[in-house]
Formats: C-alpha cells, structure tokens, sequence
C-alpha cells in the first residue's frame, strides 16, 4: 500500500504551489462570451471537490479524526503513510514532514481552488452586466467557493496569506501570512458576507451556492471567530457580540423553512438519499457522467475495509476504543459523561446511542444498512495495532451504483456535505449556551437526539433483531445549568459528526485540545502502545506547520507557525 501512494506521489509530483505551471493556457479572446465564462465557474465549483488521497482538501479523516480522540490511522501498521502516524502522535510533526506530501501537497490543492475561483472572479468582472444577466450571482458563489476553501486552510494552518483577484503573480509574491488572526477571520468573512448580500435563496441547479449557503458558513466562520485565540492559540476570551451573530444567522436558516432534519441519519451517509432536507451545501461528485470514470470521491478511497473481498483496500481510519465508549449511555439514555471511559465497553450487554451503528464497523453488525454483509473482525488489516473498529460514514457497499474500484483502490460518486442542517442547530445551541440563554439550546440538542433515537429502520440483522441495545434520551430542564449544557452540546456535537473530520476543530475552538487530547492518550496508550510516545503541545500542535517549502519558495516572505 505504502509503496503504492509513494508511486502515484512521483507520478502526479510537480512544483510548489505559487510556481504552479498550468497544461494549458486560455487567453483574454477565449473569456469574452458569457458561455466561456460559465465554465469557468463550474471549474471553480469543481475543484473545491479536486483533492487526493494524499492530499485531501474536503474529506477531514486524518486532518480532523486521528488527530483527535475519534479515530486511529489503521492501514498496515504505523509506518504505512507514516505522516498521518506522525499526525495522530502530534510531535512527531515537522514543517519538513514532506514525506509523500499530505500538508505541502493539501495546501498546495486548496490555493488551487483559491486560483480558480480568482481566475473566475476576474473573467465575471470584465463582462458588461447588459451581456451577462447572472453576473451578480456568479460573482457571489465565486467568492462562496473562494470563502470556503480559506476557511478550510485557516483551521488547517491558522497563520495563510489571503489575496484576491485583484492580485497580480507579483502581488502574490509579496503577501504574507502575518495579518492578525481576527483580521484575517473578517477578511474571509467579507467575501461570505458578499454571498449573504447577492445570492438568492434558492437556486436553479443543484450545488451551486444559496443565500442561505452562505448564512449558515459565516454562521461556522463567526463561531470559530469568538472564541478569540492569542498568538500561542490560547482562547482568551468568548466575543458575545459574536455568538449573536451565530444565532440571528442559524435563525435565518432554520426559519426559512427550506430544510429539516432527514427522518434517519442514515440518510446522509448514502448515495441515494444525498442533497435530500438536511444537506445546505455539498460538493457534487458524478459516475457514469460520459467520462472514463466519473468525478468521484477519492479523499476517501483508502478507508475501506482491506480484507473484505468485495473491497481490498486499505483499512485506515479506524474509530478508536475512546469513541466506542463514549457512545454508551446510561438508565435515562443519557451520555456516561464522568465515567464511559474507565473501562472498554462491552457491547454485548451496554446500551448505545443508536449513531454507533451509523458510524463504527464491529463484528457481527449490518455494514453500511446490509444485513447479508455483517462486519467482520477478518476484514480488519491490523488489528494487533489499531483493534477491530472501523470507520464507514464516507464508504459505501461495493453493490452501490454510485462506488467504483479502480485498480487497488476506491472512489464513490457520493456527494460530501460540507454544510448541513444538523451542524446548524448545534451551532445556534452552542452560541446560545455561551450567551447564558441555555434553555433555548435543550430543545435544538433534544431534536438532534429525537432524530438519532427514530433512525433505526435500517440496522436490523437478518434474524429482525437489533445488533446493540439502543436507549437514547433527552435532556430534562432539571440541572441545565450552562456548565452541564456546554458540556451536553460538546458530547452531541462529538458523536453526531463522529469520524466525520470535525472532532480536532472543535475541540481547539473550544480551547479544550491541549486537556482532551492528552487525557485520552494518558488511557489509549495502554489499549495501543503505538501511542506511547504521543503527547499534545498546547501553542503548537493546535494547528500544522506552514509547508517549510513554501516559506523556502517565498524567501522567507511566510513566517512559521509558533513551535515548529
């Protein structure tokens, strides 16, 4: 497998981002007609979806999940795509970790996307408005797209240099990733604002960005913002002004209508149910489209299940011992807070929030809603290393119409939800939790709860019977002090995106990483011993290294990161 990624890294290698040489090049003439310009917007539109596995801009699986308590690498051992191993270890990583190229070659895809969009931007901008009667939307989505990717570095490296189409290459090379982190927080909150302003609230195609879109992303954008970080990443102070802008956002979301929350989770995390009530935005990925295999997902592709005949490929991404207990609940059908991780859970006789079934692969359960395919331990690669978890949120059956093998490994046409109503009612709890109105939070964290006790229809076992004793309740008034709902909103946020990537992100807004991340490792260290030299740094390891090749390339231009 390892030798296998190192070689597509060779073949598909090429050179720093901002030296980025383009195959082909469209002159002024080509981008006069407002049909040329339409395809350039759909270009930007598709590369927020052109990652890799090996460097991935929307699937969070190691940037988020093996960074956090959720999930361990998996594969074939520590040393197979030893950089994520390195990730989950937190100072093993370096600004030099090159290696086969996941956080040079992930900020290298992301300026890409930001390239298009600019590219975009400026072609839009050069049409009179009397030839060009979408010029306002397009615009709008443009620096959607533009906002979107931004966000995605900013949490990935916190400290980027942020231009827009105005830029000249040579402006390029003269901006640097020194502006203050809340400037730089309104900087690409302006363009989202933009969106807010001049996009209508719906659309005619599926994908392209809304008003609402762009109401819930500067909702998530606001809230990262207020928890107000100093330069070593510590959380000073909670914005309130903030917070209230999270809730009058989510509030215009939530009171439009235009979504719900699906009947069944399951909905979600399938093919034939996507851009269904709950999904707000979402990459588009196709198969079977007239090209010679799709545009598919393949961000993804390494998190199959490796001895699985149907799939054979690679076994990362595996839920860890801590999130399997962290789904266990108790008489009430409420979290084990204080105590689910003083022991390993025992799944014969525990009860469970119905999401472990919607989330971690374990023997004998349906995998992915298929009861004439139980998970097996044998499917697991390594489980001497990583145990017998594994992740399935983003997989899909081989059966699937929407999956594709090729060669050894696997895409889907799946779409992936970068927004959906779900985060959108927790985002509006939490920021009335931190305003002190915590009693408008129960009922949003009650009706996500709702939601995961009704989604069982699809989890039964071939014999009718439920593979785990499901019991999920909700949050009486009784004792719903702020403290207890913080900490009620930050479990249900936790396991309704579990492996979902979120994880790492929240738990460094919250400015709760440095406390979380070692007490796990303090436990985790005894079920896995490859984690025995991990340990969190608190003002470094909240956040990657600027790419030392980038700050080479600029002659210094960037400055690093505080402790790499």
């Amino acid at each position: 497998m390892k030798n296998i990624v190192v070689l597509l890294f060779v073949f598909c290698s090429c050179s720093k981002v901002l030296d980025y040489k383009p195959t082909g090049v469209l002159n002024p003439s080509d981008l006069q007609s407002p049909d040329a310009v339409e395809g350039l917007v759909t270009a930007a539109y598709s590369a927020i979806g052109n990652g890799d596995m090996i460097g991935p801009i929307y699937s969070k699986w190691a940037y988020g999940s093996v960074r956090s308590d959720d999930a361990y690498k998996g594969g074939g051992g520590t040393g197979d795509l030893d950089e994520v191993d390195k990730m989950e270890h937190y100072n093993l990583v370096t600004a030099t970790m090159d290696g086969i190229g996941f956080l040079p070659r992930t900020w290298k895809n992301l300026f890409k996307s930001i390239s298009r969009a600019n590219v975009a931007l400026r072609a839009v901008n050069a049409l009179p408005d009397a030839s060009y009667p979408q010029k306002k939307t397009r615009l709008a989505e443009l620096k959607f797209l533009r906002a979107h990717s931004y966000f995605t570095m900013k949490i990935l490296y916190k400290n980027i240099p942020l231009f827009d189409e105005t830029a000249t290459a040579e402006d390029i090379l003269k901006v640097s990733n020194t502006m203050s982190n809340d400037a730089s927080w309104n900087k690409i909150g302006d363009d989202f604002k933009y969106a807010v302003d001049n996009l209508p609230d719906s659309q005619p195609e599926r994908g392209r960005a809304n008003k609402l879109a762009a109401e819930a992303y500067l909702a998530r954008l606001r809230l990262y913002q207020a928890y107000e970080q100093d330069d070593k990443h510590k959380v000073a102070g909670i914005n309130l002004n903030r917070m209230q802008e999270v809730v009058d956002l989510t509030q215009a979301v939530i009171g439009s209508g235009k979504y719900s929350l699906s009947p069944d989770i399951a909905d979600n995390f399938l093919a034939s149910t996507e851009n269904g009530p709950e999904s707000i935005f979402a990459i588009q990925f196709s198969i079977n489209d007239g090209t010679t295999t799709g545009r598919l997902d393949f961000e993804d592709g390494l998190n199959y299940p490796h001895g699985a005949p149907q799939y054979g490929c690679c076994g990362f991404h595996a839920p860890s011992q801590n999130l399997v207990n962290a789904f266990t609940t108790d008489v009430n059908g409420l979290p084990n807070f204080d105590t689910y991780n003083n022991t390993i859970a025992d799944l014969n006789t525990a009860t469970v929030d119905v999401r472990l079934d919607h989330t971690v692969g374990i023997d004998g359960h349906p995998y992915k809603y298929d009861p004439t395919k139980p998970f097996s331990n044998s499917w697991v690669r390594d489980p001497g290393v990583y145990g017998n978890f594994h992740a399935m949120r983003s997989e899909l059956l081989a059966t699937d119409p929407s999956y594709l093998k090729l060669g050894p490994f696997m895409g889907s046409a799946k779409n992936v939800d970068v927004l959906r109503y779900d985060d959108v009612l927790l985002m509006q709890a939490e920021a009335y939790i931190e305003l002190g109105q915590q009693d408008l939070a129960r009922p949003l964290i009650n009706e996500i709860r709702t939601r995961a006790a009704a989604s069982t229809g699809r989890l039964k076992k071939l014999d009718g019977t439920f593979p785990s004793h499901y019991l999920v309740g909700v949050y009486p008034a009784a004792g719903w002090t702020q403290a207890y709902a913080r900490k009620a909103l930050q479990w249900e946020r936790r396991l309704e995106f579990a492996t979902e990537g979120w994880r790492f992100f929240d738990l460094v807004r919250w400015g709760i990483a440095e406390q979380t991340l070692n007490e796990y490792i303090a436990v985790e260290k005894n079920r896995r011993t490859f984690l025995s030299t991990a340990k969190f740094t608190a003002g470094r390891d909240e956040y990657f290294p600027i790419p030392q090749s980038e700050i080479t390339f600029t002659n210094g231009l960037y400055n690093q990161n505080p402790g790499y």
